[in-house]
């Protein structure tokens, strides 16, 4: 792969396992030196760490900051930049979810998703800014969601929250035109990773469906592919949008979810 952002530093949440790991690989790839941030035992971060820095040569940072607190995403940014230098990619990727009907909805968990989906990203993307400002190039992709663009029932605070960050997306990239910055969002729908593995045996529990006819008839029914998106390939349209060709992209939210918002 051509190392065409050598010299970068990209800042990625969610970063230490499924799609944010897949990204921060593929930034990585590309030359870019690597702040992770998320969840993981001590043994798995290390093991991520030093993977990312072995295979492509580059400086890899780990920080534990929990993007719910602004205190410590200013932390996170603090600590980034005097490790690796000003951050010039921001890849707003950590995200949770909770199902519910609305009049059962718990308040304490719509904060939370709303916190770590939406608030996160905006707090990374207020500090990260004066800086890609200064030095006329930036990058920031937001991994929102076909729930970005669309609901389903029993995710108020996952829908909410991923309308809200195309929302978010658009006027960064009104704001920043003119400095030499972009900001775009992802819309993904169901990337095969171990999560979902997890969604699928637990559906196939409860509902006493096999595996496969979790995936077709409940996990994918919304895919026009009937296919799981993979993860690298979000990872490498990233790489576009952070690339000389992606420079007069901004502003965008960017359907990769096999045709599910086609109709």
């Amino acid at each position: 792969m051509e190392r065409n952002l050598l010299g970068k530093t990209a800042l990625v949440t969610g970063s230490t396992r499924g799609l944010g790991r897949e990204i921060a690989e593929n930034l990585a790839a590309a030359g870019c030196s690597i702040a992770l941030n998320g969840f993981g035992t001590s043994t798995e971060i290390e093991t991520c760490k030093s993977k990312i820095k072995s295979t492509h040569d580059v400086e890899v940072f780990y920080h534990g900051a929990d993007l719910t607190i602004p205190s410590e995403i200013a932390e996170l940014t603090t600590a980034v930049t005097r490790q690796l230098g000003p951050i010039d990619i921001l890849i707003n990727n950590a995200g949770m979810q909770f199902v519910s009907p609305l009049e059962d909805f718990p308040d304490d968990k719509w904060d939370a998703v709303i916190a770590l989906n939406l608030s996160a990203a905006f707090h990374l993307t207020k500090a990260v800014l004066p800086g890609m400002r200064a030095r006329k190039w930036g990058r920031i992709v937001n991994i929102s969601s076909a729930h970005g663009l669309v609901a389903s029932p029993f995710k108020a605070a996952y829908v909410a929250s991923k309308h809200g960050l195309i929302g978010l997306t658009k006027v960064t990239a009104l704001e920043t035109a003119r400095d030499g910055i972009t900001c775009n969002a992802l819309c993904p729908g169901f990337i095969h990773t171990d999560i979902i593995e997890g969604q699928i045996a637990e559906q196939s529990r409860a509902t006493g469906i096999p595996r496969e006819r979790v995936v077709e008839e409940i996990i994918l029914a919304k895919h026009a592919t009937r296919e799981f998106v993979q993860a690298d390939q979000v990872a490498t349209f990233i790489l576009l949008l952070c690339s000389t060709a992606g420079a007069s992209t901004t502003g965008t939210a960017i359907p990769i979810d096999g045709g599910w918002t086609a109709s």
